[in-house]
């Protein structure tokens, strides 16, 4: 039963990869092949719009990318302590914009310290009021709380919501990557794998309950930090030119090497 549900969960994975990136390479390949095409041609005035489809392209396979090493838990990660409420209060406007006019937002945030990357906490968030948001098509509430808990050791953030609710197989699959209940092309299933991998990776976990009909509760767990945020001090940056000196590129894949080398020459 095991082997079976790991091959299972293998083959998803491998699925959704190859769908995913196929759609993506489509788009690369498709809009490099056009800018040959008319750079041969001598119309170069198009070129704009096919670099533009193959940027959209390649920063989408990043963001894939990215989620997944969350998923993998082996993104880098800058952990340092990070105030979470205050956080989280500076993405009122970003949430009101995601979530539309007939879903109410609620925030009790108490003030909470953890140890974490600020930048993937913010996008988990953001996953999770994302996913609460899609839960209610008719509208609903959705709240998000902070607070010390377990002893003090732990910071909990906790996104629930009045919507859908999940059934227990859906539920057991939750964080697997790749899973969704959206229809083709309006989820990755990877934003709950993303949360799980990057609270992991932070040293915490992640908890999730839900009710058919009643709605979801997630709770983030982060460890707690020691010490307050360091106040950030801008540095002056000072950009030193040489002049007759050698730079060394040591890359083992050609066409990143290629690049390289150009742009350091430019």
């Amino acid at each position: 039963l095991v082997q079976s549900q790991k091959m299972e969960m293998v083959g998803q994975l491998t699925g959704g990869l190859a769908h995913d990136f196929n759609n993506i390479l489509a788009g690369i390949i498709g809009a490099l092949n056009l800018m040959k095409r008319r750079v041969g041609e001598g119309r170069v005035d198009e070129l704009s719009k096919y670099m533009d489809a193959a940027l959209t392209s390649a920063h989408r396979a990043a963001s894939l990318t990215s989620r997944l090493l969350a998923f993998g838990r082996r993104q880098s990660l800058d952990i340092k302590p990070v105030d979470v409420a205050a956080a989280i209060a500076s993405m009122d406007i970003l949430f009101g914009r995601s979530i539309g006019e007939n879903i109410k937002l609620n925030m009790r945030l108490d003030p909470a310290i953890a140890m974490t990357d600020a930048h993937q906490l913010e996008a988990a968030i953001l996953n999770l009021v994302v996913n609460a948001r899609d839960a209610m098509p008719d509208g609903g509430e959705i709240a998000i709380e902070t607070k010390r808990a377990v002893g003090d050791s732990l910071v909990s953030i906790v996104v629930s919501d009045n919507g859908d609710g999940m059934e227990m197989d859906v539920l057991a699959k939750a964080f697997d990557p790749f899973f969704t209940t959206k229809p083709i092309g309006e989820g990755t299933g990877l934003g709950l794998s993303m949360v799980h991998g990057f609270a992991n990776q932070s040293g915490g976990d992640v908890r999730i309950m839900s009710t058919p009909g009643r709605g979801t509760i997630v709770t983030l767990l982060l460890p707690a930090a020691s010490e307050a945020p360091a106040e950030e001090e801008v540095a002056k940056v000072v950009v030193e030119r040489g002049a007759g000196e050698t730079v060394l590129v040591v890359e083992d894949d050609p066409q990143v090497r290629m690049l390289v080398v150009e742009v350091l020459s430019d």
